[in-house]
């Protein structure tokens, strides 16, 4: 038996977050030093501070996708969020021009995305190309459909 190979989850959006907690942390200190406190520039820079620093320190990030020789897995340390067998995968939808797949187990909770760029998700993944290697080389060829972009293609 193979050891599973294992890739992380990552926030997307780090740099909008750090951002945020940033020109929030700014935003408090004027409101401090130079406004007297005034309460809503104080309110939205720790606004801002929170919800990056919210968004940076997610427990999401603490997830990794398990590809073994009999299932896809989601993990914590603590629980497995997702468990599909390489047998009930219904189907595969993937890019032919960016490392990115839709991995269908018949429902969302037995899904997963590999997203692309345009893909709605708030995380990527480390090592895309990677993962959907890995992944192709589990799943029968006849459940995979090549596209050109994910966010081209239509549910059947």
């Amino acid at each position: 038996m193979a050891e599973p190979q294992r890739f992380r989850f990552k926030p997307r959006y780090r740099g909008l977050a750090f951002g945020a907690a940033g020109l929030g942390t700014a935003l408090t200190g004027i409101s401090i030093v130079a406004l007297g406190a005034a309460m809503l520039p104080l309110a939205t820079g720790a606004a801002g501070m929170v919800l990056g620093a919210a968004y940076l320190l997610s427990p999401t990030w603490r997830l990794e996708v398990v590809v073994g020789d009999d299932a896809l897995e989601v993990k914590s340390k603590s629980a497995t969020k997702l468990h599909l067998a390489w047998g009930d995968v219904k189907r595969v939808v993937m890019s032919t021009t960016v490392p990115a797949m839709f991995v269908d187990g018949g429902a969302p909770a037995q899904s997963l995305l590999v997203p692309d760029d345009g893909a709605p998700a708030p995380y990527d993944i480390d090592d895309k190309p990677g993962l959907c290697a890995a992944i192709l080389t589990h799943v029968d060829p006849a459940k995979v459909t090549k596209v050109e972009r994910l966010d081209t293609t239509s549910k059947s």
